[in-house]
């Protein structure tokens, strides 16, 4: 197991900070037009935009998207004023990769959230890779238990991995190994990529293994192609900025897994930057909203400061729902009717 994994970790924070142009920002989901209600007959007061995502209550569909974890005093403020902010609305939080936690024992402190976070959704995180290089279950479930994670993200990075000069890239068997894993866990896993899309081709293998659960995480938004880009030691290799918006944009790859609707439960992410995005994503098909790049700034200040960008989106998704005359979460959830052709 890679001993870099710790370093890693902290200059892609510096990358983000450094480099604005690694949120790619394709808006890909303005594309998307919704019907207006000229009449919405409700009162906006009685619009209720809770959810229920695996067995527990969100005041709205928001999940803090998986970010960072490390052996460093930024990151555990990070991650402690996210959980914070998270507990307070109501809202979902998954953790960034844990394989650092077993390179280096001490960055376990940044993943042990559920004190901050004792009653809202929490997910653990590992790269699906990983298993492919001697992870096995006992690790799974040591990443879930140091979380006290409801469920786990488990993530499928190939382009990343690609760029990386460290990366794992041996793919092969990967998802047998994955369905193994699926029946091996007390608690559900959420197949997710980190940027890039996930396909039917991919959902129509997920699902024969076990998995129920998809994170489309498409491209538009965050770019890990570029972020490691920047980490090439002389950085005249330009295959990650040749790769930086390669993928699908989470808005097709929501209408591609259309048909899938009855078999899975979709959340999504990539690209999303608005409330109003987050009504287009679950109008096409998600039951819960993933943003990450938003929240980093503010979690370096103060868990208050994440809040205020929670309750803009909350103000921004309930006007939506309000626009659209839905009074209430599941009457949006996948209504092609509401989608302008």
């Amino acid at each position: 197991m890679n001993d870099q994994t710790n370093d890693r970790k902290i200059r892609h924070l510096q990358i983000i900070e450094q480099d604005q142009r690694v949120d790619r920002r394709k808006s890909y989901f303005d594309t998307i037009h919704l019907k207006h209600r000229a009449l919405p007959e409700l009162d906006l007061a009685q619009v209720d935009p809770s959810t229920s995502f695996m067995g527990k209550k969100l005041s709205f569909p928001l999940l803090i998207s998986s970010m960072t974890g490390g052996q460093n005093e930024l990151i555990d403020t990070i991650n402690k004023n996210l959980a914070l902010a998270a507990e307070h609305c109501g809202i979902a939080m998954g953790v960034g990769s844990q394989r650092v936690m077993f390179t280096h024992p001490e960055s376990r402190k940044s993943f042990e959230l559920r004190k901050y976070a004792p009653t809202t959704l929490l997910f653990s995180n590992l790269g699906a890779i990983q298993l492919n290089y001697g992870f096995a279950v006992e690790h799974i479930r040591e990443a879930i238990e140091v979380v006290g994670a409801d469920g786990l993200f488990l993530h499928l990075n190939p382009l990343q991995e690609a760029i990386q000069p460290e990366g794992n890239t041996n793919f092969s068997g990967l998802a047998e190994k994955i369905g193994q894993l699926a029946s091996s866990l007390d608690v559900p896993i959420v197949l997710k990529e980190v940027g890039a899309g996930i396909s039917d081709e991919d959902v129509k293998v997920l699902v024969r293994k076990g998995i129920h659960c998809i994170d489309v995480a498409g491209t538009g938004g965050t770019s890990w192609s570029r972020i490691e880009h920047h980490r090439q030691s002389d950085n005249q290799d330009a295959l990650g900025l040749q790769f930086q918006d390669w993928g699908i944009p989470t808005p097709m790859a929501l209408q591609m897994l259309a048909p899938y609707r009855d078999k899975i439960t979709l959340i999504a992410s990539g690209g999303i930057r608005s409330g109003v995005d987050m009504v287009k994503a679950m109008v096409l098909g998600a039951s819960l909203c993933g943003l990450a790049s938003p929240f980093l700034q503010p979690a370096m200040e103060s868990h208050e400061k994440v809040i205020n960008v929670i309750e803009r989106l909350k103000q921004e998704f309930t006007t939506a729902m309000f626009l659209l005359g839905l009074q209430d979460v599941n009457q949006m959830r996948g209504c092609d009717r509401l989608v302008l052709s």
